[in-house]
């Protein structure tokens, strides 16, 4: 079972070591910066994926203070941990904890477009490309 926790001071260290494989790392930025952004800007929310007891991801969504809609900043799982459904079940859950939120209907996120997974697992969630282009990255979103 998929749970999705705060980071604490308890789980942190364990956060820090989570990576993913080499060839993905050009693609989603580490743990440690993903957490110095959310001290800096507290509309950042951090949250560890858990399977059990056993923690295999990270991801951070906001309400974006600069357009004022809800971003997945990123979604990772450990390279030990790929491939099991688990990056899959955690979007989902993110996708129902920001929907609680009924004054919005959009959910937008950022893709490297040869990262040829995500984008995959972002489409099978309902995202879609909506033209924006972020430096590296091509801005899906999903309208509910």
């Amino acid at each position: 079972m998929i749970t999705l926790r705060p980071i604490s001071k308890d789980n942190l260290w364990e956060c820090l070591d989570l990576s993913v494989h080499p060839n993905q790392q050009q693609y989603v930025a580490s743990n440690a910066i993903s957490i110095s952004q959310s001290k800096v800007q507290p509309e950042c929310i951090p949250l560890a994926i858990y399977h059990d007891e056993m923690m295999v991801g990270f991801l951070m969504y906001c309400l974006d203070s600069e357009d004022d809609e809800y971003w997945i900043y990123r979604l990772m799982i450990d390279h030990h941990f790929q491939n099991q459904g688990f990056g899959t079940e955690a979007l989902h859950q993110v996708i129902e904890l920001i929907k609680g939120d009924k004054t919005r209907h959009q959910i937008f996120l950022g893709v490297n477009p040869e990262s040829a997974p995500a984008i995959h697992l972002y489409e099978e969630a309902g995202f879609e490309f909506n033209g924006q282009i972020f430096g590296q990255e091509h801005v899906m979103v999903l309208t509910y």
